[in-house]
């Protein structure tokens, strides 16, 4: 189905698509006063961002849209309809929250704050996509519920218990990755290194002609052509509305390998990020008042020790590829 051509076909037009489409946007963007708003809280120097364009991240979701659905159709056309289904599925999925992200997006424009929708508000549209996104692909068999530990050649069988563990892990992941997307190209650069994962996954270890392979090209292809734009110092940002995207691309790549807590290690510097802000919180309310961080999520914290934000982004970077090193030995 997917061959070694198409798959770098689909690479080069998701990432050529989502550069045109960012330099038509960015314009409208910014014509349109749709500008990040900048917390007082966080790094002073980070003032100097505040009116940059936010919601950038429709460039990439547009583009991987249009070349993600004619790989679906060109998957379902020589291998068959239900070959597709997990690709359709986790596609639909990102685009939920893309929705959800748009509305919060939208919402803190609108109050000029960078307050959107509330957690509770947030969370349970996150809840209804995740369950959405499960009940799909439940129904058209493409997950039980049998849970695979990864190193452990193990499985165990939670019956209803898997979904209540599936709702954790896809809405963790996905608010992990909006987490990550603090600093100019952040989120980009690890998300890619996960598309690298996936697509080494698919080729060397899984079904090399299947719907991975695409997801690995389309994630790579997208993160790299908004790069181009959102690299440090960047001229648009992605908003909610692009990073809980990406993070349910990063999370339904998991469920499309049947192992989805492999992305717990894969995507460590996501679940590391959003340690950071639990116990920063935690110990503030413990020690009434005292910090644990100078700031979170940890990417700030790097930021007040005096590190600059692209030696953050590539350490991160590279931290994330050690990881997903660690994570290829726990793949089934």
């Amino acid at each position: 189905m997917i061959t070694r051509i198409i798959y770098f076909a689909a690479v080069a037009l998701a990432f050529a698509l989502t550069v045109i489409i960012s330099r038509f946007l960015i314009p409208v963007l910014r014509s349109h006063k749709m500008g990040q708003r900048i917390l007082d809280i966080g790094p002073r120097w980070h003032k100097s961002k505040e009116g940059t364009p936010t919601m950038g991240g429709l460039a990439f979701i547009i583009a991987l849209s249009v070349v993600g659905a004619a790989g679906a159709a060109y998957i379902a056309i020589t291998g068959g309809i239900d070959a597709a289904l997990p690709l359709i599925y986790t596609l639909a999925y990102a685009l939920l929250n893309a929705g959800i992200g748009a509305i919060d997006d939208s919402a803190k424009l609108r109050k000029k704050q960078n307050e959107g929708l509330t957690a509770p508000q947030k969370y349970l549209l996150q809840l209804v996509a995740a369950a959405s996104y499960l009940l799909a692909l439940r129904l058209s068999g493409c997950i039980d519920t049998t849970l695979y530990f990864p190193f452990f050649d193990a499985a165990i069988e939670l019956d209803v218990f898997y979904y209540v563990v599936a709702l954790v892990l896809l809405t963790g992941v996905v608010n992990a990755v909006n987490l990550t997307d603090g600093i100019d190209g952040l989120a980009s650069m690890v998300t890619c290194v996960l598309g690298v994962f996936f697509t080494l996954a698919a080729f060397f270890r899984y079904d090399s002609d299947g719907p991975l392979s695409l997801l690995g090209a389309l994630i790579i292809g997208g993160t790299l052509g908004f790069l181009v734009y959102n690299y440090h110092p960047a001229r648009v940002f992605m908003g909610d509305t692009g990073s809980l995207y990406l993070g349910a691309l990063v999370i339904g790549g998991g469920f499309m390998l049947q192992n989805p807590l492999i992305i717990l290690l894969a995507g460590l510097v996501y679940i590391i990020e959003t340690a950071s802000v639990i116990l920063q919180v935690t110990y503030f309310k413990l020690t009434h008042g005292k910090r644990l961080f100078k700031m979170s999520p940890i990417h700030h914290h790097f930021e007040k020790c005096g590190w600059s934000e692209l030696k953050i982004v590539y350490v991160f970077t590279a931290a994330c590829a050690l990881a997903c090193a660690g994570a290829w030995f726990g793949l089934a």
